[in-house]
């Protein structure tokens, strides 16, 4: 197979991730001969001329996108910047901007004096929006291992794999996410932010300039560290109890005596603003629960070896911890009644009040059906209920939470979906009356950009909007109290958004999977235009053959709701023909995962090329609607949307009747490759084939809180009746499982226990296990083939890559 699956251009990663464009210039003959491949003919199906068209499809449309990315030069104590554009033919231009005239013109040369820019984010952390899914290649050459760890939508750090010396990985993730690489001793070796078309990352060696960044944190609270004790007195644990010594003296004190090795105290302490008071935890450890995996192929050693490590799994015991309210200058503890949080998943964000007469949590109940902001009260120990939030299904903690109190008025903000779409809501901390809901319907809060105290006002993220796909984000500012709420960001598309120094203007770009990015400059204030910049130039990419992606909507299964998708065609596409469809699906709770930005390649437009159409969309079950659609996945992951994803290809069918609807495959990784096998076992009648790689077929089997999260605790008959394991046997069609032995993310035993299961019930699938490999090795480039050579054969009934 000629040429490369990702391309050939390779970049470097040091302190961030630098793009070096590679040449303009393409071979003449080169060109010629990809330009060939493109215009093949269109009836061709699953040959090899087929798979070399979509592995080149990358390199033939590189150096075809113009005038998408502006990145400003603010000059430093003005309101003028300049930025770089790329045009056609390995030509670009300089245009300088005026602020204040809102004028763009174009200049000879790059202005001086331009202010330092920084790369990223001082604070990092990975956007929630999940809608374009990439992979990232990992190369690593540092001469070390190299850590890989996931930075999440809170600032903290996940880990994901380790990459010996010399080694490939492949990262399934998404479009501005941000991954940390670091060396064996814990030395940073570079920060990377993931692109719609990302290229190969080099790990190099590390240098003198590898500090990252500092993280953030989703929780926020006001002040920038909690009360500090008193400077003469020092406390700790020792001995799994709390003691206490004053400076100078030789005694200590011991102030608790009832921890225990398996029920100790744990530091950090909370101190009150007046030094006087503190909480510590006294805290039940979990319960052990390794995972035992075979690797069977070790690089240095003929034997395999046992991989062990700690995973909790639903229904396992979680730690428990237990505040203790202690007086430092009587040395005793006031006891805390525990009656409004007897059974902690978590307890989290403490705070004092400033007075020091309240000490409040949050508490997150097992089962994730209550939580609740508790205020302890310091003298008596008694505890009262601040904030509740209660569901019949479940609080959405996991993707919806933040808090942040304003101690100088006595208020706290609270993100909510008790009126059914996710708000913020700004609550009097004494009382916890409501006083103002900062977002009008029909929108919803995505994440609160920034708080100003000062100004009592708040920046959002925000979805939702009337007359474009509500999945499209936003940038809004509202007072506090509620009024003045502007949208600082309109246009039909997902925005993101860069502030000038002095943030009097905002760099606004956005754009859609069908319309490339459009950048103007907007006055931070009110969001009204100040000077349009650029609208990406494709003209070049459609020339071509490139296929644009196709936007629709149809109504789900109740015939009410709309239900947004994305329709991707092959370069070579004919409407007299008929193409089997296929779907790539995550229906993974957590979020949604429909493409809504720009992205000039991706798998989905890849595999196209073969001879297929493949659809992508988000079914009821999915984030980021209103609470009754996404309710619909509590205890029924085997739903994951598959009835309105359905309705939705029978609605695009009977307007496009190239679409073959006989016969429809469907893929999906992890929590995507449950649902792709739940498509195979509920709706076999519909779906003909399926490729699930690394799934959680049983949610027994897999990750604690994510399923107790959809799945509720304590264990009941429903994850025996969501299982793919109990209801093999059910299955219909072609199925072909993928798993890595070492996936430290879902249980490979899951797989295998499939497995087990449909040789017990006599029924025919594939298989494919990756020595050595963790969670998703289909996105590796063998992986990528194997699972369209599975389609190949089985929708379109020839073998692959024949000529």
């Amino acid at each position: 197979m000629s040429g490369s699956r990702y391309g050939d251009v390779l970049s470097q990663l040091a302190h961030v991730y630098e793009f070096n464009p590679p040449d303009s210039t393409m071979n003449s003959k080169l060109t010629v001969s990809l330009y060939l491949l493109l215009s093949a003919s269109a009836f061709a199906q699953g040959t090899k001329a087929d798979y070399e068209r979509a592995a080149n499809l990358e390199r033939l449309t590189n150096n075809t996108e113009f005038r998408e990315n502006v990145n400003p030069h603010w000059l430093a104590n003005s309101d003028t910047f300049w930025y770089t554009n790329n045009l056609p033919d390995g030509k670009h231009e300089y245009v300088l901007v005026d602020a204040v005239k809102g004028t763009r013109q174009v200049v000879s040369d790059a202005p001086s004096g331009a202010v330092a820019q920084v790369p990223m984010a001082p604070n990092l952390r990975s956007p929630e929006d999940t809608s374009t899914s990439v992979t990232v290649k990992f190369v690593n050459k540092s001469g070390e291992p190299a850590q890989l760890f996931w930075i999440d939508t809170t600032g903290g750090r996940k880990s994901y794999a380790t990459i010996a010396n010399g080694d490939t990985y492949n990262q399934h993730t998404y479009e501005g996410h941000i991954w940390l690489v670091q060396g064996g001793d814990g030395r940073p070796l570079g920060i990377f932010e993931a692109t719609s078309s990302p290229d190969p990352v080099i790990i190099n060696p590390p240098t003198a300039d590898t500090t990252p960044r500092p993280f953030g944190r989703r929780r926020r609270r006001e002040g920038a560290d909690e009360p500090r004790g008193p400077s003469n007195w020092s406390v700790y644990v020792r001995d799994n109890n709390i003691w206490a010594r004053e400076s100078g003296s030789n005694g200590e004190i011991q102030l608790s005596k009832d921890g225990t090795p398996d029920d100790p105290y744990q530091e950090p302490v909370h101190w009150s603003p007046d030094g006087k008071k503190f909480i510590a935890f006294q805290t039940e450890p979990e319960q052990q629960h390794t995972v035992y995996e075979v690797q069977s192929s070790p690089g240095d050693q003929v034997q395999p070896k046992l991989v062990q490590f700690q995973y909790l799994k639903p229904g396992d015991k979680v730690a428990h911890p237990h505040p203790r309210l202690f007086d430092l200058a009587t040395g005793k503890e006031t006891v805390i009644t525990d009656t409004l949080f007897p059974n902690p998943f978590d307890i989290s964000d403490y705070h004092w009040s400033p007075d020091s007469s309240t000490f409040n949590f949050t508490y997150n109940q097992r089962g994730h059906q209550i939580e609740r902001i508790i205020a302890v009260d310091a003298t008596t120990g008694t505890a009262s209920t601040l904030v509740e939030e209660k569901s019949d299904t479940f609080v959405d903690y996991s993707s919806k939470s933040f808090i942040q109190w304003l101690d100088k008025t006595g208020e706290l903000l609270w993100m909510s979906e008790r009126s059914g779409l996710n708000k913020i809501y700004l609550i009097d901390a004494r009382t916890g009356a409501i006083k103002a809901n900062l977002a009008p319907d029909p929108w919803i809060i995505r994440d609160v950009e920034e708080v100003d105290v000062d100004k009592r006002q708040v920046l959002m993220r925000i979805m939702g909007g009337a007359g474009e796909d509500p999945y499209h984000i936003h940038l809004a500012r509202v007072n506090l109290d509620g009024s003045g709420f502007t949208v600082l960001t309109p246009g039909d598309g997902t925005h993101r958004w860069r502030w000038s120094p002095d943030r009097k203007y905002i760099l606004d770009t956005w754009s859609r999977v069908d319309l490339p990015t459009q950048s103007v400059l907007r006055n931070a204030t009110d969001g009204s235009l100040v000077c349009e910049l650029e609208k990406g130039d494709i003209t070049k990419l459609l020339a071509t053959g490139w296929k644009l992606p196709e936007r629709f909507v149809a109504k789900g299964r109740d015939g009410k709701t709309d239900i947004y998708g994305v329709i991707y065609k092959p370069t070579n596409f004919d409407s007299n023909k008929k193409y089997p469809v296929i779907e790539d699906i995550y229906a993974g709770p957590q979020d949604f995962f429909t493409p809504k930005t720009w992205h000039r390649i991706s798998d989905d437009q890849r595999m196209t090329e073969l001879g297929f159409i493949v659809v992508k969309m988000d079914g009821m079950g999915t984030n980021w609607r209103s609470k009754a659609f996404h309710d619909v996945c509590f205890k029924n992951l085997k739903d994951a949307g598959l009835p309105d994803r359905i309705a939705w290809m029978k609605a695009a069918q009977a307007t496009r009747p190239w679409m073959d609807l006989t016969r429809v495959g469907i893929f999906g990784t992890s929590a995507g490759a449950q649902s792709a096998l739940s498509a195979m076992l509920w709706q076999g009648d519909f779906y003909k084939a399926a490729v699930a790689d690394s799934g959680c077929y049983d949610n027994r089997m897999d990750k604690i809180w994510w399923n107790e999260q959809w799945m509720g605790w304590p264990i009941g008959p429903e994850y025996a009746e969501n299982s793919g394991v109990t209801h093999a046997s059910q299955l219909k069609g072609a199925l072909f499982l993928i798993a890595g032995e070492l996936d430290h993310n879902v249980d490979p035993a899951s797989t295998m226990q499939v497995v087990n299961a449909l040789i017990n019930a006599g029924k025919d699938f594939d298989l494919l296990i990756f020595p050595g490999k963790d969670h998703g090795p289909s996105s590796s480039e063998y992986g990528h083939l194997r699972r369209e050579d599975f389609f190949v054969r089985h929708l379109l009934g020839v073998e692959p890559r024949a000529s």
